[in-house]
């Protein structure tokens, strides 16, 4: 072979590294010849999805032969009916992190710039390279977003600002006046983006929720999701509130039939499974305090979370802890790749699940 095509790509996707997800349990079966695995690496709700969301999807598959409705039209006026918002400003996505993307794609060009914390989402960079733009990566504090020296961060090439509430990996989060008193220094040619991924897991009582700021504040996009407290990951579905304006733009280079058939019968039923949501609610603020005190009788120190995960810090490089939970066949997520190597993520599960991680740990810990 006589071309690099490597180099025949744009310079920022020559930068990129793809997103490393969390390891798959088939791929730790097939690799250590383990049958009975526990997975607490990527978030996902540990009750699955609704019953109501899976009777929908089901209903639906009859339907598969035929393209979906590339309107959503159902979907955005139940999400319309339940948020309180109009219909005109809801952009789907094959699960929110399609929306960020598109987000990137319709306001970044090369030279342009993009701001967001130290230890924020992967896919932020990402997104901002694939389209050539710069990364601002802003320092953090206590592991979290650093909103006033954000702010500062801002110049003439900026177009876009990631934020992250609560931040996915530390579960950080800032109150509602932090937000406010930052949305007023930010220009309104400046588009923010609010990923709200984790917010209905918050229990907080000044966590600010961002669509109530939509007036306020046209250049704010607020994303959210089915991946997590809805439990479904694997049929990828998400959306963006924003102004008409924006969702215009968006909708401009969102891929036709971008959500299918199965995901859009089962996102809408699962929106009104309410009894759903607050069981996983109470699953998760349980499973948070086992993994907390557990981790704490440990001895190990960890990053305050009001999402579905915990951070801890293992005291020295994490990658040998990680690779000793795998061989007792518990998946966790290491942190290196955000850099913080020597800490792991922990999602919150099943008592079940979450005491098996504990007792994979502390027997991990008495071999060091």
């Amino acid at each position: 072979m006589t071309c690099d095509y490597i180099q025949l790509a744009n310079d920022g996707v020559q930068q990129l590294r793809p997103y490393q997800p969390g390891k798959p349990v088939e791929e730790l079966q097939r690799e250590l010849g383990l049958r009975d695995v526990v997975k607490l690496a990527s978030n996902e709700n540990p009750l699955g999805p609704s019953h109501r969301a899976l009777e929908a999807a089901r209903r639906s598959l009859d339907q598969i032969h035929l393209y979906p409705d590339g309107a959503g039209f159902e979907l955005k006026h139940a999400l319309a009916d339940n948020l309180g918002v109009g219909s005109d400003r809801i952009t789907l996505g094959n699960g929110s992190n399609d929306v960020l993307e598109l987000v990137a794609r319709a306001y970044l060009q090369p030279g342009d710039e993009a701001v967001f914390s130290e230890y924020a989402f992967a896919v932020y960079p990402l997104v901002t390279l694939a389209c050539s733009a710069k990364p601002v990566s802003v320092d953090s504090h206590l592991y979290g977003h650093d909103l006033a020296a954000m702010a500062d961060a801002i110049t003439e090439r900026t177009r876009v600002v990631f934020l992250a509430n609560p931040n996915n990996p530390t579960g950080t989060w800032f109150n509602d006046q932090a937000l406010d008193n930052f949305l007023t220094r930010v220009p309104e040619r400046v588009i923010v983006v609010l990923d709200e991924a984790y917010f209905e897991y918050v229990e907080e009582s000044h966590y600010p929720d961002g669509l109530k700021r939509l007036d306020r504040y046209p250049n704010l996009v607020v994303t959210r999701t089915f991946s997590k407290i809805h439990g479904l990951a694997g049929l990828r579905v998400g959306y963006a509130v924003s102004h008409p304006q924006i969702a215009d733009v968006l909708n401009r280079v969102r891929q036709p039939f971008n959500v299918n058939i199965p995901a859009l019968a089962a996102a809408q039923a699962a929106l009104g499974d309410i009894d759903h949501i607050e069981n996983s609610k109470g699953e998760n603020t349980a499973g948070l305090v086992q993994l907390a005190e557990g981790l704490d009788g440990l001895g190990f120190t960890q990053i305050p979370s009001v999402a579905n995960f915990i951070a801890f810090d293992c005291g020295g490089e994490a990658e040998p802890v990680y690779q000793a939970l795998l061989r007792e066949g518990v998946i966790v997520r290491p942190l290196g790749g955000y850099g913080l190597p020597n800490h792991l993520r922990v999602t919150a599960g099943t008592a079940r699940d979450n005491e098996r991680f504990l007792q994979a740990l502390k027997q991990v810990t008495r071999r060091r």
